[in-house]
């Protein structure tokens, strides 16, 4: 295994800590690709990849903090209910049982999570809370016990048909698998394949328990609300609460910089929301902010698959939902590397080539359009109470 900095340094060592079904295409585009069928079943690997992370972590003995909690989506408005219900009737359609996707009613939803004008919410069980570097680090001494080397400070260039150029030298493979997600874009090559968009974190210092008492969370739930600009957040081990969002510049080349990683104005809009979240908590102290890039396909699909001729394999596109897809995606690429057909390798995502980004400065102009267009539609839909026309004319182009 090459490693450009160390096992965990990108986005699987700095995310949010949800290990959820979530699968950043929805099961229309999936069916798109293949049928129905298809579609229901990757979404039925998605959950039951949530229980074999929370598996292997107990079995390897890493102690990740794993918490299977679910996840609680508020409405905390007159769109944001509109959507939660749209959400739930549509998830009915596909037959996905009630265990799936639950609408509560704004007593239900506050019984978890008392949030501050809270209608009512969505909770789907499945999702984990963890801690992601305990994670990543547990994996990589896993692998290393039965064998694997991984070279850690030795940064990629370019893959070539069964070679990989590196700053320590060329690497001669019959296999090569790129798995760079955010940092696809600085292999030669590569550079419109994914855009690297950074999403920004802060963790506050351990709350009291009575500071839990007003909040909830009792079985370290993951929990968000319907807005469209995403924001993300969860009860960590030790009582901190660990929150994050969109809303960084995407910046112009696909450059990724440490200084990147960190924007005070990102940090204190966060905060903002937090507190109008949880008022509860105006005045605690933020010990941790932190930052990193993610990567997004032109479509918004994520995607694995091995090409036979060249020896290269990929996967990548999770659109920051990749410490679950991540593990179905090795497990997928072990089946087809192998040469083996199973439900896996059947699965639609697999094989699927995502169109490439426009060239710059379009997908500079364009993206950062589509950031500011979801803070605007939220701002919109505080005015109007109304569903945001602005979201309901970028959407399409947001996959």
């Amino acid at each position: 295994m090459l490693e450009a900095e160390t096992a965990g340094f990108g986005a699987s060592g700095r995310n949010g800590g949800w290990c959820s079904a979530l699968f950043p295409a929805s099961l229309d585009t999936l069916a798109g690709y293949a049928d129905r069928a298809a579609a229901l079943a990757q979404h039925r690997a998605m959950r039951e990849t949530v229980d074999e992370v929370a598996r292997v972590a107990a079995a390897e003995g890493i102690d990740a903090q794993v918490a299977k909690g679910g996840t609680i989506t508020l409405a905390r408005s007159r769109a944001q209910w509109a959507r939660a219900r749209a959400e739930v009737a549509e998830a009915r359609t596909w037959d996905r049982g009630d265990d799936d996707l639950r609408l509560l009613d704004q007593e239900e939803a506050q019984e978890i999570l008392r949030g501050s004008r809270t209608r009512g919410a969505t909770y789907t069980p499945d999702c984990a809370a963890l801690h992601p570097a305990r994670l990543v680090r547990g994996l990589a001494d896993a692998v290393e016990r039965r064998g694997v080397t991984i070279h850690e400070r030795t940064r990629v260039s370019s893959i070539e048909p069964r070679r990989v150029r590196t700053d320590q030298g060329v690497v001669a493979a019959r296999t090569i698998l790129r798995a760079t997600e955010g940092y696809t874009s600085s292999l030669r090559g590569e550079r419109r394949t994914m855009v690297p968009v950074y999403s920004l974190i802060i963790a506050t210092q351990p709350l009291a328990p009575e500071v839990w008492d007003e909040i909830g969370l009792a079985r370290r739930e993951t929990f968000t609300d319907h807005r469209h600009l995403i924001v993300y957040g969860q009860r960590t081990a030790d009582d901190r609460l660990v929150f994050g969002g969109r809303g960084a510049p995407y910046h112009l080349g696909s450059r990724i910089r440490p200084e990147h990683d960190r924007d005070e104005k990102v940090f204190a809009s966060l905060y903002s929301t937090l507190v109008d979240l949880f008022p509860v908590l105006a005045g605690a102290r933020v010990s941790h902010a932190w930052g990193g890039a993610l990567g997004i396909p032109r479509d918004w699909c994520a995607s694995v698959g091995l090409n036979r001729s060249t020896g290269i394999g990929w996967a990548g596109g999770y659109v920051g939902d990749g410490v679950s897809t991540t593990n179905l995606a090795g497990r997928t690429l072990r089946d087809l590397v192998l040469g083996r057909d199973t439900e896996l390798t059947r699965l639609p995502w697999v094989g699927h080539l995502s169109p490439l980004w426009e060239p710059e400065p379009l997908r500079w102009l364009g993206i950062n359009a589509g950031l500011r267009a979801m803070t605007l539609a939220d701002a919109e839909e505080r005015v109007t109470r109304l569903p945001s026309l602005v979201a309901r004319a970028v959407s399409p182009l947001l996959g």
